[in-house]
């Protein structure tokens, strides 16, 4: 029987969910020779080069001193392995085949990290992912770069050791001078950074107390008006009315963002929730995710934050139909010949547009300068399907001058719909404490759920018939009303949907561009 080839674990990114990697290095008599097999691309192959000098450089005998045949392999040989968090493992796996390291229980560990030609450790993306997949198999340590360590420490039941070089691993390994394990620190949230704040905004007081309400229910919610109303303004506040993040929120938001390399040394942890606002011009990739080798788009990195999309109109098509799948599902599914992802986006969409291309249609104040055939091309750039999928629409008029020149006074109330909203959400979290999957908010209530906890007057339910006998109203647009009434009633601390919660809930859903 030959010798056993000690098998070392590492981990590659599908999407944001990281697979077990097996390292294994074998040396054969012969010319030398270094080979990586395993559907490696070239960043993976080149990591030969960089293991090399690492080792001469940190005082052991390199590969290139080896006149011998040297193969790695990375298993499972079918799944393709991306980018220079291999550099480490293969390192380990070939001191072991040369007998350069003392056997150790390697059954218990997991290595990911880039080395650098002088045998210092580069951060990687994904350390959070890497962490998850450790405590996921029982695996008991990991170690990566001293950098990803604050990262990866948030997962709690593994040990997570920050490596600085090479040679510190390797004294580690032998028992010369212990690692410490990185201790994590204590969770605490911080607030959305937020570019304006609701206090700031005069006037528009329909305009705010909808977005006390999108913000209490995770509501999407559509702004429409004349250019300078303010619906910039008002979509950029509602970030300062979310509540932080829980930690299992923030885990699930850091695990996004860390397989898109967006998290760092300075900033471990995703403890905000996020606001995104792209350009009109971003893509499609861009937008909804996937690329060559797929990544998550912003409507993931909005996750349990907010997506702002400014000029919706203007955003090309198949963005704004692309998103119908992912309002609904609280998802998006990237399909490939050979794999299919899922990368959750779970967020409250904020849009605003203007009623025609000049932006004054129905203004009482200026007169529109488009055609009849205009203003109804722009407006038919918002489908009726995606319009269905928006909890609130609002028109937002011209604010007065009267309330212009008024003293600044919002901040008590922007305290006030802060504390509706912080009430409103523990209700809601006391209400799906044992939902399976985990509801978090209203509008991620199924059209089942919904039936169970509306909890309609029955005064409000034969409002409710009377209503849908006289509109026209979609199953999902009715559903979706539901689901608003009920959070107007947790932000009036009601225990049942009353008639005057509906009636509210109603006017929310008279579409924008009828």
């Amino acid at each position: 029987m030959g010798r056993a080839v000690p098998k070392i674990y590492s981990a590659e990114l599908e999407g944001i969910k990281a697979e077990l990697v097996e390292v294994e290095a074998d040396l054969n008599v012969g010319l030398h020779s270094f080979n990586i097999v395993g559907l490696a691309d070239k960043a993976v192959s080149e990591a030969k080069e960089r293991v090399n000098s690492a080792l001469k450089n940190s005082g052991i005998k390199p590969p290139t001193k080896e006149n011998r045949r040297i193969t790695v392999n990375l298993a499972p040989a079918d799944v393709k392995k991306v980018g220079s968090r291999f550099d480490l493992p293969i390192a380990v796996s070939y001191l072991l085949a040369s007998e350069q390291l003392n056997v150790f229980r390697t059954e218990e560990c997991l290595f990911i990290g880039e080395l650098s030609l002088d045998g210092t450790l580069r951060p990687v993306s994904g350390a959070l992912n890497a962490a998850l997949l450790t405590r996921r198999l029982g695996i008991k340590n990991i170690f990566l770069p001293v950098q990803n360590a604050a990262e990866a420490a948030i997962v709690s039941a593994v040990r997570v050791f920050g490596i600085g070089t090479l040679g510190e691993l390797i004294s580690h390994l032998e028992g010369i001078a212990a690692v410490p394990p990185f201790n994590s620190s204590v969770f605490a949230p911080r607030p959305t950074p937020a570019l304006v704040r609701l206090g700031e905004i005069k006037g528009q007081a329909a305009a705010k107390r909808a977005l006390t309400v999108a913000a209490a229910g995770g509501h999407n919610i559509l702004f429409s008006g004349p250019p300078g109303t303010g619906k910039t303004m008002l979509a950029e506040a509602i970030a300062s009315l979310l509540p932080a993040p829980t930690l299992e929120e923030a885990i699930e938001t850091t695990e996004i963002w860390s397989a898109a390399g967006l998290t760092g040394y300075r900033e471990p942890l995703i403890d905000f929730r996020p606001f995104r606002a792209p350009h009109h011009t971003a893509s499609v990739v861009a937008i909804l995710g996937g690329g060559a080798n797929p990544k998550p788009g912003e409507i993931s990195l909005a996750h349990r934050g907010v997506l702002f999309l400014d000029e919706i109109p203007e955003f090309h098509r198949d963005v704004i139909e692309g998103l119908r799948q992912p309002l609904e599902s609280g998802g998006v599914v990237i399909a490939r010949a050979k794999s299919v992802l899922r990368f959750p986006a779970k967020f409250i969409l904020v849009a605003a547009m203007n009623p025609c291309p000049c932006g004054y249609f129905g203004d009482p104040e200026r007169e529109c300068r488009c055609t009849a055939n205009e203003v109804l091309r722009y407006t038919k750039k918002i489908s009726g399907p995606f319009l269905d999928r928006v909890d609130i629409q609002l028109n937002v008029p011209r604010v007065a001058s009267d309330e212009l020149t008024l003293a600044a006074g919002g901040e008590k109330e922007e305290r006030r719909a802060k504390q509706k909203i912080a009430r409103a959400r523990e209700i809601q979290n006391e209400r799906f404490r044992e939902t399976v999957p985990r509801v978090r908010t209203n509008s991620e209530m199924s059209s089942k759920l919904t039936d169970e906890m509306a909890a309609l007057t029955p005064e409000a339910e034969e409002f409710l018939k009377e209503w849908v006998a006289k509109n026209f109203v979609s199953a999902r647009g009715y559903y979706r009303t539901l689901k608003v009434a009920r959070t107007i009633a947790d932000l009036a601390g009601a225990a049942h949907v009353e008639k005057d919660h509906l009636a509210e809930a109603f006017q929310y859903r008279i579409r924008v561009n009828e």
